[in-house]
């Protein structure tokens, strides 16, 4: 199983660089994060979501970031789950209109916990 020093450096990177990459819309910021092979699936008002890291950061660095826009942004760890190498990480993320839940799965590479699939769903409504 996991210990609770993975789930720490987890919870941590999170913090550092996935929301706060968002919050900034920094795609350098994320990239200490999400692998580069790192995929993402869900939905958005109802309607399917599926980008590769290159869809996924090019739309990061031309939209207006969520603190430049001066609008609140929140990102809340709902819970951490590891076993041995990898793990699942449930967030939230408040930003604009939306609201999104999201299961981000990791892999320790290279003593680096890095996502490598993100799931994602609007529960704005």
């Amino acid at each position: 199983m996991g210990t609770d020093q993975d789930s720490l450096a987890i919870s941590q990177a999170l913090e550092d660089y996935y929301f706060k990459g968002i919050y900034e819309g920094d795609t350098n910021t994320l990239s200490n994060i999400l692998n580069q092979g790192t995929l993402l699936f869900g939905d958005v008002k109802g309607q399917p979501y599926a980008k590769t890291l290159e869809q996924y950061f090019d739309r990061v660095a031309h939209r207006q970031s969520p603190k430049d826009s001066g609008k609140p942004f929140e990102g809340t760890i709902i819970s951490v789950d590891v076993v041995n190498s990898i793990a699942v990480a449930k967030v939230n993320v408040k930003m604009y209109e939306f609201s999104y839940d999201e299961f981000l799965s990791f892999h320790k590479i290279n003593n680096r916990w890095m996502i490598v699939n993100k799931m994602i769903t609007d529960v704005s409504e």
